[in-house]
């Protein structure tokens, strides 16, 4: 009899056992995970940190410079032989002169007119540009004008007269013009190229000379002396 309950408690205690350790076993595996710490927290919010604050460097791209392709213009070159060339701000005699370009020296060809006759040139010795006949045996050019660059101007010349006041002709060198006297008005006004002039009165014996005067764009220059001393005024228009 004591045998039979001596197994029948060891058999409750082996039971007690196994149920406590299933139990042990079954909050273990209920359990949730463990929370993180403080210092977890802030090393993973410090690797977020630089993460996101990382910059992607893009290699930077190059640009490319564009040089201007150099205009080669062609070698042509005006000499002045025999005497001296007038330099002129335009394509005309109608221009005043504002430079000479002198014997035997010469000066490179930039441009050249629609009708060739005229070559744009650095004036010597100076910055400014001009421009010189070539319609003339005093200049020489070498290399090919046609194959300047043209220019068309666009300042036109403004018109210069001489006026007669008196009542004798008068003749005006180089421009060998005959000028009537102020009684056959407008004829006794000429318009002229800017230059130097000299005035002779052909009403006198021996013509003489009865002004020397350098005419300019836009002026009108009178004649009020004739070769006899006698002075005039010129009428008014």
């Amino acid at each position: 009899m004591i045998n039979r309950l001596q197994k029948q408690r060891s058999r409750f205690t082996i039971l007690l056992c196994v149920t406590l350790l299933q139990a042990c076993v079954q909050v273990r595996l209920d359990t949730p995970a463990a929370l993180p710490t403080a210092q977890n927290i802030e090393k993973i919010a410090a690797e977020d940190q630089a993460t996101s604050t990382t910059q992607i460097e893009m290699p930077s791209a190059t640009p490319t410079e564009i040089f201007p392709t150099p205009t080669l213009l062609p070698k042509v070159k005006i000499s002045a032989i025999k005497g001296n060339l007038f330099i002129r701000r335009g394509p005309d005699l109608a221009y005043n002169p504002i430079g000479v370009l002198y014997k035997d020296t010469s000066a490179p060809v930039l441009k050249r007119d629609i009708l060739s006759k005229w070559l744009q040139i650095v004036i010597p010795n100076s910055d400014k540009m001009g421009w010189v006949s070539i319609q003339t045996n005093y200049s020489n050019v070498v290399g090919e004008v046609k194959d300047l660059p043209e220019f068309t101007p666009t300042d036109w010349p403004v018109p210069a007269y001489l006026r007669n006041c008196t009542h004798h002709q008068m003749y005006i060198l180089p421009s060998e013009i005959i000028l009537p006297s102020s009684y056959q008005t407008p004829e006794n006004e000429v318009w002229l190229y800017p230059g130097s002039y000299s005035v002779q009165d052909l009403d006198v014996p021996g013509e003489p000379n009865v002004l020397d005067v350098n005419i300019r764009e836009g002026t009108t220059v009178d004649i009020h002396d004739d070769g006899l001393g006698e002075h005039r005024k010129c009428p008014i228009p």
